[in-house]
């Protein structure tokens, strides 16, 4: 069973915690990955866009010059796709992008990336994080004595509005709560920091 070492507030070794080998030491199945990584990005578009077809455009009731001639290239309407202003062929439409995918894909992807993290050395767990009130300077000091370089993902098992406003002005930190673990936030972090109530959450979870 994977272990790693439980850090205090100021940095230092507070004893070692056992990590379920199912979350951390799974196998990295990569297509897998990136097909829950695709999945999440397409959920994450509108799909609003909207452009009018040939019978929608207004106008177009009357044809713009006679059919023989004039020389010209016959037209038997202004809403046609060639005149500026006319109908668009195969433009979006409202739709949904939405992408179904087992559960069990999902959480195999999740324990992936995590076993990933976990292999890199990016997995820090810390006893708690020790803010009364909204200070972001003492944020910035517990993340340089934890270690936590980079694209921070910090993961909470509850929401905490001291911790919340001490990092709203960090563009490099990113709070969630163990419910809400998914493989893009992990993948964009560089340093992933779990509270130890978080930690445990997780691995019920997702174990």
């Amino acid at each position: 069973m994977p272990q790693t070492t439980i850090l205090t507030a100021d940095g230092k070794e507070g004893g070692t915690v056992d990590l379920a080998e199912t979350l951390f030491a799974a196998p990295i199945n990569e297509s897998l990955i990136h097909q829950a990584v695709v999945r999440q990005m397409a959920g994450r578009r509108l799909g609003t866009s909207d452009t009018l077809t040939r019978g929608e455009v207004r106008g177009g009731g009357k044809k713009p010059w006679r059919q023989k001639g004039t020389g010209r290239a016959r037209q038997g309407t202004r809403t046609a796709p060639q005149w500026a202003g006319g109908g668009v062929v195969f433009g979006p439409h409202p739709r949904s992008y939405e992408q179904k995918m087992p559960a069990k894909m999902r959480r195999s992807a999740l324990r992936g990336v995590l076993s990933a993290k976990q292999a890199e050395g990016a997995v820090r767990v810390v006893e708690a994080v020790p803010l009364a009130e909204p200070r972001t300077k003492l944020m910035i000091e517990l993340l340089t004595g934890w270690n936590a370089e980079g694209k921070v993902l910090l993961v909470l098992s509850a929401r905490d509005e001291s911790v919340e406003r001490s990092a709203r002005n960090l563009r490099h930190l990113r709070l969630i709560l163990a419910d809400s673990l998914n493989v893009v936030d992990l993948l964009e972090a560089d340093t992933v920091v779990f509270t130890r109530d978080a930690l445990d959450r997780a691995q019920e979870v997702y174990g």
